[in-house]
């Protein structure tokens, strides 16, 4: 199943299968998506983080962190799209438009299987910090 959502940054699409997103984009199968949730205690699941980290990673916005065990996970809260996330436990997300193209609306609708939102916008992408247990570096 493909959403097409608003994130807290941009228009997204977001789904559990990261080979179907990445065909859809017509990105390689193997490559690596943002996983997203709006729960801690779903982070939590997903990675271990570097105490030196953990104060940042709860305040930030619109940031995602690449973790030591090279999982990129942005925790969205304080936004609408939240909401959507809290159904689930985590989604891939992407942006919602072909690879190295600009978001077009009307292929983003016709190739999701349902969208979850009514206004769509192209928004400034999330910043990646990559963590380790000692530095942060930010990547975009």
């Amino acid at each position: 199943m493909i959403y097409l959502a608003q994130t807290d940054t941009t228009a997204g699409f977001l789904s559990d299968d990261k080979i179907q997103l990445n065909r859809l984009k017509n990105r390689p199968d193997n490559q690596e998506c943002i996983i997203t949730t709006s729960k801690f205690q779903n982070l939590l699941k997903l990675t271990r983080i570097p105490n030196i980290h953990k104060n940042r990673i709860r305040k930030s916005k619109f940031s995602t962190f690449l973790y030591p065990n090279s999982k990129a996970i942005r925790v969205i809260k304080d936004h609408k799209h939240a909401k959507f996330l809290s159904n689930f436990d985590w989604l891939y997300s992407t942006s919602a438009n072909l690879h190295g193209k600009n978001f077009d609306l009307k292929w983003a609708l016709q190739v999701a299987d349902i969208a979850v939102d009514s206004h769509f916008s192209e928004e400034k992408s999330s910043k990646i910090f990559k963590i380790s247990n000692s530095n942060i570096k930010r990547l975009r």
